[in-house]
């Protein structure tokens, strides 16, 4: 059984496709598999949407990503868990090739993220030196993050101590447990963080960290770039850009 657990706050604009393209991508091999959505908190349609697209939701109201996918979890049924976020569209090849990767005794791993149209040249280039370091470094986005069962208890889950960079944690905590890897195929997410954002925003966070440290990442305060509020991305309501492999 392969468990897809969703974190979504007010995803009613993009968790249809999300879904639509899970169901796409997990039928072919005839597994059985199931879709968890975490609805934290949302105001929106997006519990309904996802009711209507086979998915199992959960209400919550943690207004934390960490935890949210931690409750998704426990709530699943399946031996392999792969973590989808809202806005992030997965396709046959990275499911099966994730599923292959535990079948060979991985204990998990990730894919690099592609972004679904055009984004700020600043932000480009530091997708293309993150993508090269998520390589080197066995670092998994948490759009896209799978392992099983039994390593992520192992690993303790997701550190709701954190309020951003959860996944390399978990990354990390994994990797500490047996082979974790990199998916030759990439994923398709959504850049409106990077189109509603700022350079500006980008080098605050940066100084943030120089002056504060991994403890920034403890101070939920200190992150309104993911935790101020959604901002209207130009993009949203258009059909994600599938990028060629």
């Amino acid at each position: 059984m392969i468990s897809f657990v969703i974190p979504a706050h007010d995803e009613h604009r993009l968790i249809v496709r999300t879904l639509d393209a899970i169901h796409a991508a997990a039928r072919p091999p005839g597994e059985p598999y199931e879709v968890l959505v975490v609805d934290d908190r949302s105001s929106d349609d997006t519990a309904r949407l996802a009711a209507e697209r086979g998915a199992r939701v959960l209400r919550v109201e943690y207004g934390h990503i960490a935890a949210a996918r931690n409750h998704g979890a426990a709530a699943a049924s399946g031996d392999w868990l792969v973590f989808v976020d809202a806005d992030t569209l997965v396709d046959a090849a990275v499911v099966k090739a994730a599923g292959a990767a535990l079948s060979l005794g991985a204990v998990g791993g990730g894919a690099i993220a592609q972004f679904d149209g055009r984004v700020p040249i600043w932000a480009m280039a530091i997708g293309w030196v993150w993508g090269r370091a998520q390589r080197s470094l066995r670092l998994a986005n948490g759009c896209f993050l799978f392992c099983s069962r039994e390593a992520f208890d192992a690993a303790g889950g997701f550190d709701e101590g954190l309020y951003a960079m959860e996944d390399l944690a978990l990354s990390r905590a994994l990797r500490r447990r047996g082979p974790f890897v990199i998916l030759r195929h990439s994923v398709v997410t959504s850049g409106r963080n990077l189109r509603t954002g700022s350079f500006r925003d980008a080098l605050a966070m940066l100084w943030g960290f120089v002056r504060h440290g991994p403890g920034l990442f403890r101070n939920r305060a200190a992150l309104q770039y993911w935790y101020g509020g959604r901002r209207d991305d130009p993009r949203d309501g258009l059909p994600l850009l599938r990028i060629e492999r």
